[in-house]
């Protein structure tokens, strides 16, 4: 606790933002000599008003630090600062890194992140996408991370814990306050293998100016960003300007023309950012800033059991796969899939309730059916 409490109070301090926070840190070499520096000698920082230095050299350990720690400790956060080996290396190369990280879970600095954001309202094939792309990264040996937002951000999560493989969540509100409260389990999950992180106030509400603070953390910790779904105007895209500000790669997955949520990314690719097929496309521009490539062959072996483990592979009779390719990769109204398929709508109707029920095809309202991806397909009869 003694070496917290230095970063904790000076961060306190009313007017100490995270700028000025680290100038002071980098010109006094810790925050302790910050607190116990003379007025003269603070205010010789530059920024730092005289008022704001007499605030300093005043300045006690307010009692809510305490009870914070002592909640960390029952709770089973952690409260990782700069200069914890723990902290995102990465995320120290940003204008502004956070002083302190609130962290339930567990943190490795040495880990190489991809960041994958996207739409809260995400379509079908947007979250069948991601999960699939994450779980494949995932098992190449890449942790993801995201804002554990609704739509994209939750589907990658998944996809990432399916894949086996280390997720990191980053909160625009504090670890006592989870968003959206529906992840609650989301939350508990990714803490056993990963993390959930937040640079706030474990009671801090989800306001809405702390999601593009919250962003910046996202791409900053990454070696580079991919957004899946985004209107044209929407927090992703904030993440993706972010991380091409900070000298990040930026990915985008292409989707339908037709799709208001596909708007953005095809911006994005219009602009520069990398067209993203599949996990490859993301690994071989980040793969010379990895401290280990990662093992085609053993990525190809875990492939081979996450597919296993996860129902990858399936037996369709050959009619049966016949009506999933005919699917196709976007959501179809069962009437066109009906012209497609040259079948009886009493027959489709029993066929597609089979493949729902071996978790081939997901339905959505109106009738349309959307594929769900699948590692291997067993056609049988």
């Amino acid at each position: 606790m003694e070496l917290l409490l230095p970063w904790l109070t000076l961060r306190s301090v009313p007017g100490i933002g995270n700028l000025l926070f680290n100038r002071l840190v980098r010109h006094f070499r810790s925050p302790d000599r910050v607190l116990t520096a003379p007025c003269e000698a603070l205010a010789g920082v530059e920024g730092l008003t005289p008022p704001l230095a007499r605030a300093i050299s005043r300045h006690k350990t307010p009692e809510q630090v305490f009870i914070d720690l002592k909640r960390c400790e029952q709770k089973g956060f952690q409260v990782i600062t700069q200069q914890d080996p723990r902290y995102p290396a990465l995320l120290l190369e940003i204008t502004d890194p956070p002083p302190v990280l609130y962290c339930y879970g567990r943190m490795e600095g040495d880990d190489c992140h991809i960041a994958v954001v996207g739409s809260r309202k995400a379509t079908a094939y947007g979250q069948t996408t991601t999960k699939g792309l994450c779980r494949d990264l995932a098992t190449r040996g890449l942790s993801i991370v995201s804002g554990m937002a609704r739509g994209i951000d939750t589907a990658a999560h998944l996809g990432c814990l399916e894949g086996a493989g280390r997720t990191i969540a980053v909160l625009g509100s504090g670890l006592e306050k989870v968003y959206p409260p529906e992840n609650l389990r989301l939350f508990h999950r990714i803490a056993k293998g990963g993390a959930v992180i937040s640079e706030f106030d474990l009671d801090a509400e989800p306001l809405p100016h702390h999601f593009p603070l919250r962003n910046r953390i996202i791409s900053g910790m990454s070696l580079g960003t991919v957004v899946v779904e985004a209107a044209k105007r929407s927090g992703s895209l904030i993440t993706a300007r972010l991380a091409a500000e900070q000298g990040r790669e930026v990915f985008a997955v292409p989707g339908s023309i037709h799709a208001a949520t596909s708007q953005g990314t095809h911006e994005l690719i219009r602009q520069g950012a990398k067209l993203v097929a599949g996990a490859e496309d993301i690994i071989e521009e980040v793969a010379p800033h990895m401290a280990v490539v990662p093992d085609p062959y053993r990525a190809c072996e875990k492939d081979r059991a996450t597919a296993d483990t996860h129902s990858g592979a399936m037996d369709l009779t050959d009619e049966e796969a016949g009506v999933l390719e005919a699917i196709g990769p976007y959501p179809v109204h069962v009437d066109e899939l009906a012209r497609r398929c040259h079948k009886d709508m009493n027959r489709l109707t029993a066929m597609l309730l089979q493949l729902e029920l071996k978790g081939a095809v997901g339905q959505e309202p109106g009738k349309f059916f959307h594929a769900k991806p699948l590692e291997k397909i067993n056609r049988g009869r």
